[in-house]
């Protein structure tokens, strides 16, 4: 499904190392130099749009099903931890502010 689209091995430049110049001119020196052009690559064709088959759509479905239930079951269990921590700090709140009541009227 996901494999390389790489061009046929007719159609890829060899590499060649460049000669250097010599350092003395030639005989000819009224012509001027033309530069190098590239010769243009041939064009591969059109990189074609990702087929998927029945089979393939399928466990893409339940791939992405089951990574919102796995997000949606983290997300869930984090706000449960927070609602737990807050209900036990305001126990903790209520047992201290019951127990400096009780040592007010006591004395």
């Amino acid at each position: 499904m996901f494999t390389p689209k790489i061009p046929p091995p007719d159609t890829a430049q060899p590499f060649t190392i460049p000669t250097a110049a010599p350092l003395v001119p030639t005989a000819d020196t009224t012509t001027p130099v033309q530069p190098a052009t590239p010769t243009p690559t041939p064009a591969v064709g059109k990189r074609s749009a990702v087929q998927l088959t029945p089979g393939g759509v399928v466990a893409v479905a339940a791939g992405g099903t089951a990574a919102v239930l796995i997000v949606g079951a983290v997300l869930v269990s984090m706000l449960l931890a927070t609602a737990i921590t807050a209900a036990s700090v305001a126990i903790c709140a209520l047992v201290v502010r019951s127990i400096l009541t009780n040592q007010h009227t006591n004395h």
